[in-house]
């Protein structure tokens, strides 16, 4: 009987061109085969987004041995959704989002493509993971993440993960890792994230912008803590986020 290698489904916000996805592929090659479907350009911000209105596209970008390539002219759920009812010849063994060019550590994760990518999957009861490099540049250089990406996605297809909880991975930009450290996510904000400018031609715009603030920089067991003292935080995430330490207090309201 013919064994099948597992079956890895890419993608990511960053687009199908993107270095750290590119570099994804390359690093996984050998684990199984590989089928990628991400946006045709950059998608960040686009958390759990998926087009009711708009149709979609999907263009075969490049087929070689064992991976193929896929771009989608949606949000990087919509490119999960489609490869799973379109592209793949069956359920993928894994969903894996990234390599994000940035974080996507804190309440990050409530924004993030890339965690939209892995969230999807993890909705669909399969193991996902979500890679992202504290590095924005285009060039960003991706191979130091190389040996604890192949080792942590070498244990999701041995091992797998509970049902319902996902990873999302997040790599320091440092010369040499101190370590890994399984956290939580760090209490965070957003302030200042809208810029008013005025165009020449006479009226007002505005940008989104924004400073991130950590809301607990003495705490040592959360991602925020761990990327800045130089190790690799790793942060088990949930679909259910029912606030179960508050169902009692709303029980109890006289309604």
């Amino acid at each position: 009987m013919e064994i099948k290698r597992p079956l890895l489904l890419i993608s990511n916000d960053d687009g199908y061109q993107a270095k750290g996805i590119n570099s994804l592929v390359e690093m996984l090659a050998d684990y199984g085969d590989i089928i990628v479907c991400a946006p045709e350009s950059a998608c960040s911000g686009m958390a759990c987004a998926f087009s009711a209105t708009t149709p979609l596209r999907l263009r075969l970008r490049e087929k070689r041995d064992g991976v193929e390539i896929w771009s989608c002219n949606g949000t990087p759920v919509d490119c999960v959704k489609i490869a799973l009812a379109e592209i793949v010849p069956r359920k993928p063994d894994m969903v894996i989002g990234g390599i994000n060019h940035g974080d996507n550590a804190s309440v990050n994760v409530h924004y993030s493509g890339t965690m939209g990518v892995t969230l999807e999957g993890c909705m669909k009861y399969i193991p996902s993971v979500a890679f992202s490099l504290c590095d924005h540049q285009e060039d960003a250089d991706f191979e130091p993440l190389r040996p604890l990406i192949r080792k942590i996605s070498s244990q999701i297809l041995t091992v797998g993960l509970p049902q319902g909880v996902c990873l999302n991975v997040n790599f320091p930009q440092v010369a040499e890792f101190k370590g890994v450290r399984v956290c939580r996510m760090a209490k965070g904000t957003w302030d200042n994230e809208v810029t008013q400018c005025h165009h020449p031609r006479g009226y007002d715009y505005w940008w989104m912008v924004g400073n991130y603030s950590n809301d607990e920089p003495d705490a040592d067991d959360t991602d925020n803590w761990a990327l800045a003292h130089g190790y690799v935080a790793i942060t088990p995430t949930q679909i259910d986020v029912t606030a179960y330490s508050a169902l009692e207090r709303i029980r109890s309201w006289n309604l």
